[in-house]
């Protein structure tokens, strides 16, 4: 369903999933339609659940069809004619075990299309390090250094082929293995065992699986003897899903890039976030992520593919502020995700200390970064984002001193945040990530907090990205932690609301005031214009906006936390203070 609608790309965007509020899609764009949120939003970034997917909420992609359990046709014409654009994500790093394509690989094995359209990863590595026992290489260790780790351990998942053997594919983010209890008489075939060892061999390993423990490393005791053949029973039993990283050197990823492209822009998309887009590109000798000039002739290739569609790119990229990635992605015309502006909120509003903050919002406008920005995600807030790094022997500063990061993520933890982690090929930690909680607990579900961030956010310079629960100011949610179990962190601020959610939230001040705010930066001609950052001392913020004789004007108090914002339309000023 082709559509043009008459986008605002600098109006304010909204972030959800389809079953964000209520169960569907639908039920999302009921509370749209509320009088309430009438002009509130241009975008709609909906997360990839819209898609058919099985793992990591949505971005385990099994292919890019409509997920008809949460979406429907009719949900994109009704988003057009609330002249709504959508943005959406292309996966490029990776594809779900469920995919068509990865199937056919486990079906056909050798033979099949799709032979190299994934990542073999004892091929990849086959002259460049040494076979452990389990019959997985380990690269040498001046590859393995280089890696760049997203989880502890190889990043690898072994998958079972129809014939029996065994293989490791590059798995960069999420897997799920799950092992099925086995009983006594499941052991039959193992020659010599009795019925006695097989129950004691059983209890041990169903406990093993039950607690969620690594059943290779079990140890049976006086059983040991039976191991081998008793986890090779257990590994026939396995089921898993994962994120298998395609191999780009393949023309067939390109073609399905280029099918996908053309079916999303057919969607409506306007926008198109390229997820996890730096670790695409893998190369003995260098690193897995961002590769250079790797990863820039990656991008160009999916940029003509983009133009062909009529699609803004929006490439998603974590790194250290030290580092200058977001500076060399904006260099070459593309928009950029302002990672730095939620730590930088926090650290404002706690120290009433605008310096870094107005610091970054100048250099925005001095380099001219087109950027997408946010306070709360489907994701965490970072902080990695905000470091130094040593770049050539040279280390170049943060938006912030390590000091402040570590200050931030304490306040966020003491408030009930998770931090996520990255590793080594080891297992060890070696940086903090991000950290998961609501913007609104992270602010210590303080209401006047809550208003000054979002002023601040939509008055900085970008398109604003609105997570749905921070306007309705959810907290923390530990049961939803608590119920996903293992690597469950992100559900904390996840909460599903009812419609009967939105109608109790829309009775308070807090939500009231905050859309309020965005249907002002959504629909104000101020913002079509310039923005200026003006001097004050680091307690006060003062910026304007301005387009002809329309002004948009935010003053900000950080020891109060009280603000006022004056805005002129057609020769009339209005002013709201909060």
């Amino acid at each position: 369903m082709k559509k043009e609608i008459n986008q605002n790309i600098n109006g304010v965007m909204l972030n959800a999933y389809p079953d964000s509020v209520g169960n569907n899609l639908q039920d999302m764009i009921t509370m749209l339609k509320l009088p309430e949120f009438k002009n509130a939003f241009s975008l709609f970034y909906i997360l990839p659940t819209f898609f058919n997917s099985d793992l990591d909420r949505g971005f385990s992609i099994i292919d890019y069809n409509i997920n008809k359990k949460l979406v429907s046709k009719q949900d994109l014409v009704d988003l057009e004619n609330l002249n709504i654009s959508l943005k959406f994500d292309i996966v490029l790093n990776h594809l779900s075990v469920a995919s068509p394509q990865f199937k056919d690989l486990l079906k056909h094995g050798s033979s099949s299309k799709y032979k190299d359209f994934f990542i073999d990863w004892n091929e990849f590595w086959k002259e460049e390090g040494v076979m452990r026992a389990d019959g997985v290489v380990v690269p040498n260790k001046e590859h393995l250094d280089k890696l760049f780790m997203r989880k502890s351990g190889l990043p690898i998942l072994k998958v079972r082929f129809p014939d029996g053997t065994e293989k490791p594919y590059w798995n960069t983010f999420y897997q799920k293995v799950e092992y099925k209890t086995i009983e006594a008489i499941d052991l039959n075939k193992i020659k010599h065992i009795t019925i006695k060892q097989a129950n004691e061999v059983c209890e041990i390993i169903n406990k093993t699986i039950k607690q969620n423990k690594d059943v290779f490393d079990v140890d049976l005791g006086e059983n040991n003897r039976y191991k081998e053949e008793v986890l090779q029973l257990v590994a026939q039993n396995r089921s898993y899903l994962g994120q298998m990283d395609v191999n780009a050197k393949s023309p067939l990823v390109w073609e399905f890039y280029e099918e996908t492209l053309k079916k999303l822009s057919d969607y409506g998309c306007k926008i198109l976030r390229l997820d996890a887009f730096a670790y695409l590109h893998k190369e003995i000798g260098q690193t897995n992520f961002f590769n250079e000039p790797g990863t820039w002739e990656y991008l160009d290739r999916i940029k003509q593919i983009a133009q062909k569609n009529n699609l803004t790119l929006l490439p998603e990229i974590h790194a250290e502020y030290g580092l200058g990635l977001h500076e060399e992605v904006a260099s070459k015309d593309y928009q950029i995700y302002d990672f730095f502006l939620p730590g930088l909120t926090i650290h404002t509003l706690e120290k009433a200390d605008c310096t870094a903050l107005i610091t970054w919002a100048k250099e925005i406008i001095r380099k001219g970064y087109s950027t997408v920005n946010m306070l709360g995600c489907h994701d965490g807030i970072p902080v990695l984002d905000l470091k130094g790094k040593e770049v050539n022997n040279t280390y170049n500063k943060g938006l912030l001193k390590d000091t402040d990061i570590e200050s931030i993520m304490t306040t966020i933890m003491d408030r009930g945040g998770r931090v996520k982690n990255l590793y080594d090929a080891e297992g060890r930690k070696i940086s903090y990530y991000q950290v998961n909680a609501t913007f609104y607990s992270a602010l210590g579900e303080n209401d006047q907090k809550m208003l000054l961030a979002r002023a601040i956010q939509l008055f900085m310079p970008g398109t604003p990205q609105v997570w749905y629960l921070d306007v309705f100011a959810g907290a923390n949610d530990y049961e939803a932690v608590e119920r996903g179990g293992k690597d469950s962190h992100k559900e904390i601020n996840r909460t599903t609301l009812s419609l009967e959610d939105i109608k109790e939230g829309l009775k308070k001040d807090l939500v009231l005031n905050q859309i309020k705010l965005i249907q002002l930066r959504n629909t104000h001609k101020a913002f079509l214009g310039k923005v200026e950052i003006i001097e004050t001392t680091p307690d006060q913020i003062n910026i304007k906006w301005v387009h002809h004789d329309e002004v948009a004007h935010l003053k900000a108090d950080l020891n109060t936390l009280k603000f006022s914002i004056t805005s002129t339309e057609k020769g009339k000023s209005t002013t709201i203070n909060i």
